[in-house]
């Protein structure tokens, strides 16, 4: 699959396909702590918001057809944190273990990377091990896991968070 697909910046116009993608994840499993399913308009804000300083991309069949996204955003509000990036990556049912998830990654890494992002964070609610093979696959290691933190479908949650470089660090700091 990934030798015909076609990974390309996301658009408003992916919000109705991004949003079909994500929605199971949200109302049939634990993978995401969102409660309701996200429609195409708040999803469409989202792919803006994130191509701001960020970036969002969709993985496309030759007939167009979006299959997965992946995207960065903030990990957290403080500046010291401006140059490390919170990442997550989504595929339709039918698109898994065929290595798309990777090849968005992939994608996604060099153009976060571009954008003078230096570091990636991802998290993975436990048990996930598809998840965290993909993780440890496309470069990342494990730096621990946060028990019982999130409440979905009647039980606590672990998180287990993962991290990636992007980019080496100036030993001076970011280059802005």
């Amino acid at each position: 699959m990934t030798d015909r697909a076609v990974i390309r910046p996301a658009t408003a116009e992916d919000a109705d396909a991004c949003a079909r993608i994500y929605a199971p994840w949200v109302r049939d499993t634990a993978v995401t702590f969102e409660a309701e399913p996200p429609g195409p308009v708040e999803m469409a804000e989202r792919i803006a918001a994130a191509q701001q300083r960020h970036a969002w991309l969709v993985a496309t069949a030759p007939d167009g057809e979006v299959l997965g996204y992946a995207y960065g955003g903030p990990w957290k509000s403080r500046a010291a944190y401006a140059w490390t990036c919170e990442v997550s990556v989504y595929l339709d049912g039918a698109a898994h273990g065929r290595g798309l998830g990777r090849a968005l990654y992939d994608a996604l890494f060099a153009e976060l990377a571009a954008r003078g992002m230096v570091v990636a964070v991802a998290g993975a609610t436990e048990p996930n091990p598809a998840s965290a093979a993909l993780h440890r696959a496309a470069g990342f290691t494990e730096v621990g896991t946060f028990r019982g933190v999130g409440w979905k479908h009647g039980a606590w949650r672990d998180v287990t968070w993962y991290r990636r470089a992007l980019a080496d660090a100036a030993p001076d700091g970011p280059r802005a």
